[in-house]
């Protein structure tokens, strides 16, 4: 292949977004233009077996025996369906803990999971853990009658004897 050629495919697989096999393209172009195999695997940041790996794929396939070959990882335990339905069921009958939801899936599914992956993939679904509660327990038990004694102080309300009629609210926020 000619060194216009590299430079096309380099192009090629940036417009197509392959960064990976952009890599490898600017390792065989560095090699085109006189470095060692050393030298040019220095320059994209790579050990010196896969500069083995990389040129042998190269003199074998060419630009095919450069793109990464990716198997896909292993399959889901659950469908895409069957996850989209637990999805639902945990939306719908709330509050879950965790350990019920592990033991829905178990029994409905037939299938365990880590508990740090099953919060990711729940996670990267939108979902998150939250603990319902309908007051903070750090806050103490008399809160209003605080903030209502600091606001009557802060706003001098003691002062003045008109009553407005839309009264300042402030609200906290954390």
């Amino acid at each position: 292949m000619s060194e216009e050629e590299l430079e096309q495919a380099i192009e090629d697989a940036q417009s197509a977004d392959e960064t990976r096999l952009v890599r490898r393209l600017c390792f065989i172009k560095n090699l085109y233009q006189g470095d060692t195999r050393k030298q040019a695997g220095r320059r994209v940041g790579i050990s010196r077996s896969t500069t083995r790996r990389w040129a042998r794929a190269w003199n074998d396939d060419g630009v095919e025996g450069l793109r990464p070959r990716f198997g896909g990882g292993r399959p889901p335990k659950l469908t895409p369906t069957q996850f989209d339905e637990l999805c639902g069921i945990l939306e719908e009958d709330q509050p879950w803990t965790p350990q019920a939801i592990h033991a829905l899936i178990e029994d409905r599914y037939d299938v365990t999971y880590h508990p740090a992956h099953l919060s990711r993939k729940l996670r990267a679904a939108g979902m998150n853990y939250a603990k319902p509660r309908p007051m903070d327990p750090r806050s103490p038990a008399d809160a209003d009658e605080i903030l209502a004694e600091r606001l009557t102080e802060a706003l001098g309300e003691d002062d003045h004897d008109t009553e407005e009629d839309d009264p300042v609210v402030l609200g906290f926020f954390r």
